[in-house]
């Protein structure tokens, strides 16, 4: 039988009510999130209680279970320390997603605010146009209507003057005929009186 295993029980028996206030505090400060830094420090602590246990009583197992402990201890801080930095790797990583979320999303908001500036200035052109176009087809058409109204009233102007001429040489035909007459009827009225006078000469 091992003499050494009795003390080692006891070691370790005492080291584990030692440590139990310790694990709870820790256990409350992790709170969920994996080993924290004071259960790294406890469990060097031990490892180190270990090791002086075993350099008193010479027991080379407790040594050795020292040394492990210890080795594992830096290893959880090691991994610990390498979880922490992957941890704020991610959330770097995340903050430069979010990042160039916000500026892809900016970018979108920007480009659907270029588009939307542009089709309503693209609508005001083509309404500036249209207004243009139905400004110089009015324009056209009172420019169309005054011309057919000055033709028309040149026309009418036309008319009147040929009925007046007309009017003006039938008169004047008429002012000839009657003169004509006149003149007839003066040369007749003479003949008459001539043929008298001679008739009463005679006589």
């Amino acid at each position: 039988m091992d003499l050494r295993r009795i003390p080692r029980a006891a070691v370790g028996s005492s080291i584990k009510v030692a440590r139990l206030p310790l694990d709870l505090t820790a256990a409350v400060l992790r709170r969920g999130t994996g080993r924290s830094g004071a259960e790294v420090t406890v469990d060097r602590a031990e490892a180190a209680a270990r090791g002086a246990a075993g350099t008193v009583l010479g027991d080379e197992q407790l040594k050795r279970d020292a040394s492990r402990r210890s080795l594992a201890a830096d290893e959880r801080e090691r991994a610990d320390a390498m979880e922490a930095a992957a941890g704020a790797q991610a959330e770097v990583a995340e903050q430069e997603r979010q990042r160039r979320e916000q500026a892809a999303e900016r970018r979108r908001a920007q480009a659907a605010e270029r588009a939307r500036t542009k089709k309503q200035q693209a609508a005001k052109e083509r309404e500036a146009k249209e207004k243009r176009a139905a400004d110089a087809e009015k324009r056209r058409k009172q420019a169309s209507d005054r011309a057919a109204a000055q033709r028309e009233e040149a026309i009418d102007a036309k008319a009147k003057r040929d009925k007046l001429e007309a009017l003006e040489a039938e008169k004047s035909a008429l002012n000839e005929r009657e003169r004509a007459l006149t003149a007839a009827d003066e040369a007749e009225r003479l003949e008459d009186a001539a043929t008298r006078a001679k008739a009463k000469r005679k006589g």
